[in-house]
Formats: C-alpha cells, structure tokens, sequence
C-alpha cells in the first residue's frame, strides 16, 4: 500500500464523535477521527511496512501516525530519529501507543530512558519515567528506588501535566511491587494529592496513586 491510499483508508474511516473526543484532550484538527480498533485492524491487512510507517509518520495527522507506529520497526529506528518521534507526540494517545510500541522495543531504550530521565522537554521526560515504571516492575535492579521517590516527592507537583501522568505510574508500581517502599509512596500519593478528584468510569480504578496501589496490592491477594 502507498501513502495516498493509507490516507483515503483512514479517511473513510473518520467518525465526528471521535474526532471531538480527540480534541478535547490535546489532538488538534490535524486528524480523521478513527476508532483505535479500526486503526488496528488496518494496520493488520497492511502487515509490517517500516518506510511505509515512516511516511505517514511525516505527514503529521494524528490517526496517520497512530498506523505508523503499528508498522513500524523500532529496530531500524535510529536513537535520534526515536527521540524526534517522541518529542513531537505530544497528544497523550499518541505518546502512550508510541511508548508501548515502538520505544519500549528499541534496543538503545536503557541509554534513552537514563538521558530521558534528566531531559526537560515534557514528552521525552514522560518517555523516560513510563521506561522507569517498566523497570520498577520487571528489572529493578540497579534502580535506586528511595532516589526516585525523592524525585517524584520533589518534582512531581511541579512536573507538567505530561510528564506527571508517567512520574505518577511510576510511583504507583513502586507502591505495589515493592512492599518495603509501599507506606512511602502511599504518604506521596497522599501529599501531593495528584489525581485525587480525577473522572473514572464505573469498574474502574482511580489514577490517585493511593488508591491505585492499594486495589492492585488487594488483587494479588
């Protein structure tokens, strides 16, 4: 498939309720409006198509680039063309999919998560901290978790909205995977209040990190 019909695939599939969505919550009106579930199953008939990806990734479009971070192969990505993506993806949707599917497969993401860590451009540092949240679960060794719970005591409150969503996952895996630290991060949590009156569905589990940590930590039994 060429970059032209990519498009006019995505076009068609724009819906006015999701385009609406979408702006509400940082999107822009450079977009078409697709359901992520139709994003998906395009990206599924259009198979792995890395140049492909990095074309629609150029032109911008919000729902252009969602497909091209589903084609895309993050090992033929340089670790300067990765950063580039990741600072110009600045709608939350966007970010999260490009951390989950391409940054989180790149084989430089240690180097990048350490560099992304100290940066202070918004989306790079919330690249970094979604990195950190992942090690804090799988390979915490080597992290100085006391260290980073300063870090988000200090920062947290302060952090742009951007970065906080990722600083505040990373101080909820702490609370639930590492008991020792548990009463700590449940007291930040607590402090800085963040995400204390935010909007959930019903089923849901609230983002306020006391709440997160402690419902996770019920569920393990």
């Amino acid at each position: 498939m060429i970059l032209k019909e990519a498009l006019a695939q995505l076009k068609a599939l724009g819906n006015e309720s999701v385009r609406k969505r979408n702006a509400k919550t940082g999107a822009g009106q450079d977009q078409y409006g697709v359901q992520l579930g139709d994003i998906r199953k395009l990206a599924a008939k259009i198979k792995a198509d890395h140049a492909l990806g990095l074309e629609l990734w150029g032109t911008e479009n919000i729902d252009a680039r969602l497909l091209a971070i589903l084609l895309i192969a993050p090992k033929k990505l340089s670790a300067t063309e990765l950063e580039r993506m990741v600072r110009s993806a600045t709608f939350p949707w966007l970010a999260d999919w490009l951390n989950a599917y391409v940054v989180k497969k790149h084989p430089d993401k240690e180097a990048l998560r350490q560099k992304w860590m100290k940066a202070k451009d918004p989306m790079l540092a919330r690249a970094g901290w979604n990195l950190t949240a992942e090690r804090v679960v799988r390979s915490p060794d080597g992290l100085d978790l006391a260290a980073l719970l300063d870090r988000l005591e200090s920062e947290m409150g302060k952090a742009p909205a951007a970065t906080q969503w990722t600083m505040n996952s990373c101080l909820a895996q702490i609370g639930i995977h590492r008991p020792a630290l548990r009463k700590r991060a449940l007291a930040i949590g607590e402090s800085l209040g963040i995400y204390r009156d935010y909007p959930v569905s019903k089923g849901c589990t609230s983002p306020f990190a006391p709440i997160w940590i402690q419902e996770m930590v019920r569920r393990q039994g």
